[in-house]
């Protein structure tokens, strides 16, 4: 063994590094995925609360409504999707699979379905803002059908990034469980 400062360890031209062990490579994926669905989560709690805001400052008239303007009916059921994420975040510690599986079919429910219909709910005032340059509800000065627009295009990536990490993990779990069956 060598040390940091003394010469090589004798007896070795340091080409034995074949024989060591190294991590499965599902392992190795399964950090990763990991790792990137709790920075997906975290966008998407600020995401979250962008929307929970409005609807608060709205719903307890703390501001004037022409500084930010009444919620889109779709952001009320968005609120609900902070659950999966939540779930999702309980299934990490243990590999749960089953509470994965839950969370990815409650994120296309709760998340994607509520940004869908807020795209066809805004279209037409996206279209009347694109024909005529006329808007009637805004945040801070802007046209809030622009506002949420940019905030579902972030969001509907977010999720959609989510779910697809969360297949990937999930894969990566099944698989490791299945090779654990076979010994």
């Amino acid at each position: 063994m060598a040390s940091r400062t003394g010469p090589r360890a004798a007896g070795t031209d340091g080409s034995d590094f074949k024989h060591r062990e190294k991590v499965a490579s599902h392992y190795q994926m399964s950090a990763s995925l990991k790792s990137e669905i709790k920075k997906l989560t975290v966008v998407h709690f600020f995401i979250w609360i962008l929307v929970a805001a409005q609807v608060a400052v709205s719903q307890l008239n703390l501001v004037s409504h022409d500084l930010v303007a009444m919620p889109y009916q779709w952001e009320y059921p968005y609120l609900l999707s902070l659950l999966p994420s939540l779930i999702g975040a309980l299934a990490m510690p243990k590999n749960n699979i089953s509470y994965l599986v839950i969370s990815m079919i409650s994120a296309g429910l709760f998340s994607v379905a509520p940004l869908i219909f807020g795209a066809m709910e805004m279209f037409p005032l996206a279209q009347q803002l694109y024909r005529h340059g006329k808007a009637y509800r805004f945040i801070f000065g802007f046209s809030a059908v622009s506002v949420m627009y940019l905030l579902m295009v972030i969001a509907i990536q977010v999720h959609a990034w989510q779910i697809y990490y969360s297949k990937k993990l999930l894969d990566a779990w099944f698989n490791s469980t299945q090779e654990k069956k076979k010994k």
